[in-house]
């Protein structure tokens, strides 16, 4: 097991252990951790290193011998959670983007439910991070990154249904990452849009 689960080495170890055979998955991990460590500049120095780990991190439940529930933030979060992983950390993974959207469509809400989400920089800046990084690592602005995953999934089918409801939510977060990259002071905001 990587050590330091919560430092960029452990984190990218893990993942590298686990997602590489999956192809576009593991394009998308690298590229989203690179944006994150772009981004760390929008979260509190004693942050930035978690930000990068949860970006490593975040796809972790899509390897296939972590599949449990089949909702990849509830796997990974189980994962890191076993795994001894700061509780921060596990529950970054177990929100991010949105989860509890797509959660509520899979009518696993109690599962997710007890991770708690902190509406912090950290998971704004998290959201960033993979809400403008595309399917195999491409550089997306945030609305082709929705039209992407729209696309990509079933109109009707959870993914589909979960991103649409998510949108405002998410764009609130990458919005807020803007602004404080652009050096607004944002560090005590909270979302007005919670789900």
């Amino acid at each position: 097991m990587p050590s330091g689960l919560d430092t960029p080495q452990g984190a990218s170890e893990l993942a590298e252990s686990l997602l590489p055979p999956l192809g576009n998955r593991w394009l998308h991990t690298r590229a989203v951790a690179a944006r994150a460590r772009e981004a760390s500049a929008a979260v509190p120095q004693e942050d930035r290193d978690l930000l990068v780990a949860a970006a490593w991190l975040h796809d972790l439940g899509y390897a296939p011998e972590l599949r449990g529930t089949g909702f990849h933030p509830i796997d990974g979060a189980r994962h890191l959670e076993a795994l001894g992983a700061p509780p921060r950390l596990v529950c970054l993974v177990a929100h991010h983007s949105g989860a509890v959207y797509e959660a509520e469509q899979r009518g696993l809400t109690a599962e997710l439910d007890v991770y708690d989400r902190e509406d912090s920089p950290v998971l704004d800046a998290l959201i960033y991070a993979d809400m403008t990084t595309g399917p195999a690592g491409q550089s997306f602005d945030f609305d082709r990154r929705i039209d992407e995953i729209l696309e990509r999934y079933a109109e009707g089918s959870e993914v589909h249904n979960a991103i649409s409801k998510a949108r405002p939510y998410l764009g609130a977060a990458v919005e807020r990452t803007r602004a404080r990259l652009a050096g607004q002071p944002m560090w005590g905001a909270v979302s007005s849009d919670r789900p």
